[in-house]
């Protein structure tokens, strides 16, 4: 333990040697001057815990080493005593006026000396630790107000980027009047009190499964924090820990500083999970245990983060012969579907296609700065006889692309450039004939972009589709074509 130091400052040799050996035995390191001018020299050099002054010095006197010492920073805390012979009531004023915390009369008496200079030294610590003890907050208060900042900015943008997809939509995807949309709308109106229940959104590829989520959060208590959606598709799986339940600075290389997760963003909101069930086997147990628990153990911490998070899930997988092959957990399959919500493909919904088709007109025809045009009979023929692979998201495609090949004109069968025929029936697109092997490339990588790129092709660009005819996972077909960024 480091000894605390007391420096001594007195003219007078006896004076210095009588303190010197009254305070030495209680374990001080003693420092002594013999003149005010020594005494600031070796205070500014040692910096001591504690100072004691003579009043009467040649030179600086007492008054003025005090004076000086309480004007510089690095000393301008340390205590200071006064040694006096002096009663008169102005010195000790003067004393008192200049900085000093207490006097000393001389001669002096041994106990009286030890006794104060304890408690001066021991108020100082207390001090010192208080002010240390109240920097610490001020600072992790200045952090937690930062972070909450941080947190409050997401939560906006998040919001944000939710409401002008909301607007955009329109809800579009819940325009129209069949059987399937009004069962769809009373789900999410039979949902809107229970903020909790976690939903599984099933459907094809395209049926508008996240507006379905989003719907749901909106006409939700949760409606003003938060919705965070995450493709589970694109989550690769040696960072999806990190990603889902965030990560400490130094917790592996390249982690420069703390991180949170995607359930930390979501808290107190909604976290949608889409293509749940794509995702890695070794994270469905980790989301199990915080659907369970409600806590999130970020990488590399040792203690765990409670969270409040309604969570929505979204396949276009058969879960049940996933959990058949041992592909997804059970357990995990009964708690994310608590409650279930299908979203129909466009060809059972195909009295729905005039509105829906008149309404991505009027959102695109917005957008690009036109008045809508309208639709020719022929065109909504074509649109209604059309199968619709790809359902709603084909549908705005094919909308988008005629009201720009049209010019903003009345929309012919021309403008849509709906395919005529297919390369092989979609029932038998797995099973090309024989004589189309000759075409593929010998090499193995190769043949096999051929027949992701012949795919993809069939499904109008529908991944989901086309990992099916080919009987693959999805992954393979990303890492093959990986999506443009924007």
């Amino acid at each position: 333990m480091t000894r605390e130091r007391i420096l001594i400052a007195d003219d007078t040799p006896a004076s210095l040697a009588l303190l010197v050996a009254v305070l030495e035995p209680h374990g001080y390191e003693i420092l002594t001057a013999s003149s005010g001018r020594d005494a600031l020299k070796i205070a500014e050099r040692a910096v001591p815990d504690l100072v004691m002054l003579d009043v009467v010095m040649p030179g600086h006197d007492g008054f003025a080493v005090c004076r000086t010492l309480k004007a510089e920073e690095a000393t301008r805390d340390i205590p200071v005593i006064f040694l006096t012979s002096k009663q008169e009531t102005k010195s000790v004023l003067q004393g008192f006026r200049v900085g000093a915390v207490d006097y000393i009369l001389k001669p002096f008496q041994a106990e009286e000396v030890v006794t104060r200079v304890a408690t001066h030294l021991k108020i100082s610590r207390l001090t010192k630790e208080l002010q240390q003890r109240n920097a610490e907050l001020e600072s992790e208060m200045g952090k937690r107000r930062e972070a909450e900042r941080g947190r409050e900015r997401a939560s906006q943008r998040l919001s944000n980027i939710a409401s002008q997809e909301a607007q955009r939509w329109g809800l579009g995807g819940f325009v129209g009047k069949s059987p399937h949309m009004r069962r769809i709308l009373a789900d999410i109106e039979r949902l809107q009190n229970f903020g909790k229940t976690s939903v599984l959104i099933t459907g094809e590829s395209g049926t508008g499964k996240e507006l379905v989520a989003r719907a749901i959060h909106h006409h939700s208590p949760r409606a003003e924090a938060p919705f965070v959606p995450v493709n589970c598709v694109a989550v690769p799986a040696e960072l999806a820990e990190s990603l889902f339940f965030g990560h400490t600075k130094g917790a592996f290389t390249g982690a420069t500083s703390d991180r949170k997760g995607y359930f930390e963003l979501a808290d107190e909101g909604t976290l949608f999970l889409d293509e749940i069930g794509d995702m890695p086997a070794s994270l469905q147990a980790k989301l199990l245990r915080v659907l369970e628990d409600g806590e999130v153990t970020p990488v590399g911490a040792t203690q765990s983060r409670h969270v409040d998070v309604r969570v929505l899930s979204a396949t276009n997988a058969d879960l049940t012969s996933k959990i058949a092959n041992g592909d997804f957990r059970q357990d995990l399959f009964f708690r994310l579907a608590r409650y279930t919500v299908q979203t129909p493909p466009l060809r059972e919904r195909s009295e729905d296609l005039p509105i829906l088709a008149a309404h991505f007109l009027n959102v695109f025809a917005t957008e690009m700065g036109m008045e809508a045009p309208s639709l020719s009979s022929d065109a909504l023929q074509g649109l209604i006889a059309h199968p619709f692979p790809g359902n709603i998201r084909e549908l705005k495609n094919l909308i988008e692309r005629a009201l720009i090949l049209s010019g903003g004109k009345p929309i012919k069968r021309e403008h849509l450039q709906l395919p005529t025929t297919l390369a092989y029936p979609q029932e038998d697109a797995a099973k090309p004939n024989a004589a189309s092997f000759d075409s593929l490339p010998l090499n193995l990588e190769a043949a096999e972009q051929a027949l992701i790129q012949r795919a993809l092709e069939q499904t109008h660009g529908n991944v989901a589709e086309a990992a099916r005819l080919m009987g693959v996972n999805r992954s393979l077909i990303y890492r093959r074509f990986p999506p443009m960024k924007s």
